[in-house]
């Protein structure tokens, strides 16, 4: 995370600084047009477009981070308390599931969105349970018990 921070941080520093130098340029030269001020331009240019790359790998950083966070959480709600784990309940009023069939049902709900996002949602279901790269079994085993 600090190289993610460290990386914006000196983007934007050059930035700044390359700004500073149009004006300079610009300031120098009056109305007058000159290689220097298009070349103080042209970093400024190319300062802005590193910037912007900087903030986005920040952003998708950030993005990360919180997927990763969202599934420790739900991995850790559908499959039960932790005894000793500070300031998680003890009980959820679920019942717990298991790690594979929430990866199951993960993969399920990641293709029904996959075909609901490409406009065929009347199949999205049908789709996304017989894909080759998600079986996917939508009966829990308690639905087959008598």
């Amino acid at each position: 995370m600090d190289s993610v921070v460290d990386s914006i941080n000196n983007a934007y520093q050059d930035f700044i600084a390359a700004a500073a130098t149009v004006l300079e340029a610009k300031e120098s030269a009056g109305a007058v047009k000159t290689t220097a001020t298009d070349t103080a331009l042209e970093n400024f240019k190319q300062k802005w477009e590193l910037f912007r790359v900087a903030c986005d790998q920040a952003e998708e950083f950030v993005e990360s981070a919180k997927q990763r966070i969202g599934s420790e959480c739900l991995v850790d709600e559908a499959t039960g308390p932790v005894a000793g784990r500070p300031g998680q309940s003890t009980t959820t009023g679920l019942s717990p599931i298991s790690a594979v069939r929430l990866e199951q049902m993960s993969k399920a709900v990641h293709w029904l969105v996959i075909e609901l996002q490409n406009g065929s949602g009347a199949s999205a279901s049908n789709a996304a349970l017989s894909h080759p790269s998600a079986p996917f079994d939508a009966r829990f085993s308690e639905d087959t018990a008598p």
